[in-house]
Order: structure tokens, then C-alpha cells, then sequence
């Protein structure tokens, strides 16, 4: 599709509603129409075409000039002149519709023109494989379950690892996600046992309605560094949306937070939407890198719960009890062995949904588990869970709004069963 002379005689009609409206003289919006298309020719990318059309039409100053006076002070115009607002406000705004309307029609056509090749996949020995884009300005998100990548799956930030048994899946997306190439397959034998998915570090991006994944951990490794905090907070999304810095997605007990750990250096890595595998990614990855606090507080495993796309319970992935429990086990393992001194206060799962049901049980079968892990490498384990429990077993949304993350009211709960626990692991006196 050709736009030049569609775009040509949009822009011609809205010079002369420009004119009569005192925004613009048609010669200056002629003039500024070539420039864009200068732009357009030279550069030959959707980004550009936004930028000049914008430039162009989206952003005209409004000018009451010569001609608008003109048009108030005559005597035939007096009543156009009275309401000159009333009129010329709603050409302005309908000029900028319009324009608005050619700007969406051309990025539809020149998206089309604009091709995302196929990333580069390569191994790169034990297991592992790099990948390169041919296509500048793209992404590579990937999937190690078999399904094809999403916007919602991981961006390859380094090299991945590909268990015996997995299917590596991997293309190339437009930074916005609208576009993307074919899908690169890479599968690995089985030769033994299959590794569970809680074990084996990804990336994630499931929450990007939210926060974005990758600008968050970049974040994170800089606080880390920077801060060396006393505190971390390791989990999901009821972690991250408690508050504290980095700042990203929402923050529902921020004014908790403050209050307890306002005095104290701490560093909050929680990411809304992560499991296990994606904790793993990140403590091998920059977040626990040099760092040696005293006490890192974990609670993650609700997300490896239950399946959280169609996709996924197409594959037939899910994760047992014991799997869940290895993959917080391999947790605190990691953050034993980059930082021997820290003591690790390990949360119990807490409880969700409006009452007890199957996924109940099942958060129950998986702090039965982590419960032995009481003791050993430094891990101190707490079971809270009841805090949240009304008498008869529900959760009220007083306590969590949507039966999983907490309100300010379930913060404060949170904070009262663990804070003599914790100071006695900072070596602080107990309240």
C-alpha cells in the first residue's frame, strides 16, 4: 500500500481546517509535511513515521493570529466570533483525530513492510546455547516447555541452559511485542532423568501489564551493589508489592514497609509473577553478587501452585509438592553459597483462596516439606500462615483483596508474626 498520497491529501485538508481555525497557515503545515516526509525517506522505520507525523500535525501550536482576530472583530462573523470557541476547539480536535487516524493507518501498513528475521541460535557447549537478532531493534524472548514464546515469556539476557529432555523455543520480537519472526527450535536428548522446571533458571515477563521484568532485576543488581544492604526480602508478588525500592508495578503497604524497615538498609526482590525457576535466574545473575547480608527473608512457591496460562495446561506442566520444595530448597542453597554468613529466614507459603480447597492443600503438602529445612545451611523456618485465617478458616479481603496478595491490614499482620524472629537474626533486641 502506497500512503504517500492518501497521507498528501489528509494533510492538504487539514492545512486548510489548520488555516481557517487559526492553528497553522496551509504553507507552514505544507511545509512542515515535506520535512516529515524527508524524515520518512531518509530514515524508512515505523519509530520515525510516528515521530514526524507527530512533529507534524499532533503537536501544532494553536496560534489565534491575524486571522482569528479578524474573524472576532468583523461585523459578519459577530455571532462566529462570540463563539468562536465553541466552534474552533472541535476543529482542532477533529484535525488532530484525523491525523491521529492516518498516523494508525500508516503504522499498519509500514509494520507490514517491516520484517523481524529469525533469531540465531547456536550451542555453546554443556548444555548451554547463545542466540544472536539479525533484525536490530528486537528482542528475543524465549520458552524452555515447548510452547512458542509470547509477549508474557522471558527476554534471553544470557546464555541458556537447556536440561536433557527440553525444548528450547526462541523468536525475535519488535520492542513493543506487535511483531515478531518464526519460531527457532532447539531440542536436547533426554539422556536420564528429566530435571524439574523448578530447577532450571528462566527469565519471565508474565506481569508486563504491571512492571517490566528485565528493567526491575537491572535495578535490583544496582541496589544490591550500591546499597549492600543489612535486609533482603526475597519472593513474588506479595513481596513486591509491599514496597520498598527498587520502585516498580504497585505498591499496596508501602506505608508499612516504611514504618518497619524504614531505619534499616533493605532491598525488596520480590517480582510480581515469578516461581522458583525465575528466582534462580535472578540470584545467578547479578542480584546476590558480592552481597553478604545479615538475614534474607524467602517466601516463593505460589505461582509453582498451579498452571498459569492455557498453554501451559495444554503441555501438561505442573509441578508436585516435591518439586516445588526442591526448587525453594535450590533457593536457599544459592544464597548459602554466595553469601555463607547470611541467615535465612524461610517463610511458609501463605495461604490463599476464600477458603480451603485442593490448591490449599497443596501449599500445605509443600511447607510440610520445607519445614525440615529448618536448621540446616543457616535457615530459619517460620509458619505464619494462620495470622491470616479468620476463625473459621476463610481469608477476609480485609486481609488480601483478591484471597492472595495482602492489604495494608495483612502487611501489618505479616510484619507482627515475623518481627521478633527477625531481630533476633539482625542481632537487634526483641520487642
Amino acid at each position: 500500500m502506497h500512503l504517500r498520497p492518501t497521507i498528501s491529501v489528509l494533510i492538504r485538508i487539514l492545512s486548510l481546517v489548520g488555516g481557517m481555525a487559526g492553528m497553522v497557515s496551509a504553507a507552514d503545515a505544507q511545509k512542515r509535511y515535506a520535512l516529515a516526509w524527508a524524515e520518512l525517506d531518509a530514515r524508512r522505520t515505523p519509530e520515525w513515521y510516528v515521530d514526524a507525523m507527530f512533529g507534524m500535525f499532533m503537536f501544532i501550536p494553536c496560534r489565534r493570529g491575524a486571522r482569528s482576530a479578524s474573524i472576532q472583530s468583523s461585523s459578519g462573523f459577530g455571532v462566529f466570533g462570540q463563539y468562536h470557541r465553541m466552534i474552533l476547539q472541535p476543529l482542532r480536535v477533529l484535525s488532530r483525530f484525523v491525523t491521529l487516524a492516518a498516523i494508525i493507518t500508516g503504522l499498519h501498513a509500514t509494520g507490514a513492510e517491516f520484517v523481524v528475521s529469525e533469531p540465531v541460535v547456536m550451542p555453546a557447549g554443556r548444555g548451554f546455547f547463545i542466540a544472536t537478532v539479525p533484525t536490530p531493534g528486537t528482542i528475543i524472548r524465549y520458552t524452555l516447555n515447548g510452547t512458542d514464546p509470547i509477549k508474557d515469556s522471558g527476554a534471553w539476557l544470557a546464555p541458556v541452559n537447556v536440561p536433557a529432555g527440553y525444548v528450547l523455543k526462541a523468536r525475535a520480537f519488535t520492542l513493543d511485542g506487535a511483531r515478531h519472526s518464526a519460531v527457532v527450535t532447539k531440542t536436547v536428548t533426554a539422556e536420564g532423568p528429566s530435571t524439574p522446571s523448578t530447577l532450571v533458571p528462566i527469565t519471565q515477563n508474565r506481569n508486563w501489564r504491571t512492571y517490566d521484568w528485565v528493567e526491575r532485576h537491572a535495578a535490583c543488581v544496582a541496589l544490591m551493589r550500591d546499597r549492600r544492604p543489612e535486609l533482603v526480602i526475597l519472593g513474588d508478588s506479595i513481596t513486591h508489592f509491599w514496597g520498598g525500592e527498587p520502585v516498580s508495578g504497585l505498591r499496596t503497604g508501602a506505608e508499612v514497609w516504611d514504618h518497619f524497615f524504614g531505619r534499616r538498609r533493605v532491598v525488596n526482590l520480590g517480582f510480581g509473577w515469578d516461581r522458583t525457576e525465575n528466582v534462580l535466574w535472578r540470584l545467578r545473575h547479578g542480584e546476590f553478587e558480592d552481597a553478604q547480608p545479615k538475614v534474607a527473608v524467602v517466601m516463593i512457591g505460589t505461582n509453582n501452585i498451579e498452571l498459569n496460562t492455557p498453554a501451559e495446561i495444554a503441555a501438561g506442566i505442573e509441578n508436585t509438592a516435591d518439586e516445588i520444595a526442591a526448587g525453594i530448597s535450590a533457593i536457599c542453597d544459592e544464597i548459602h553459597r554466595r553469601s555463607p554468613t547470611t541467615r535465612i529466614l524461610l517463610l511458609a507459603i501463605f495461604p490463599r483462596g476464600a477458603k480451603s480447597d485442593a490448591l490449599r492443600a497443596k501449599v500445605a503438602d509443600v511447607n510440610q516439606r520445607i519445614a525440615k529445612f529448618d536448621g540446616s545451611n543457616g535457615i530459619t523456618y517460620l509458619d505464619i500462615g494462620s495470622r491470616f485465617l479468620e476463625s473459621d478458616g476463610t481469608i477476609s479481603p480485609e486481609i488480601m483483596y483478591d484471597y492472595l496478595h495482602p492489604t495494608p491490614k495483612g502487611y501489618a499482620l505479616w510484619v507482627e508474626a515475623m518481627e521478633p524472629t527477625l531481630n533476633r537474626l539482625l542481632g537487634e533486641p526483641v520487642r
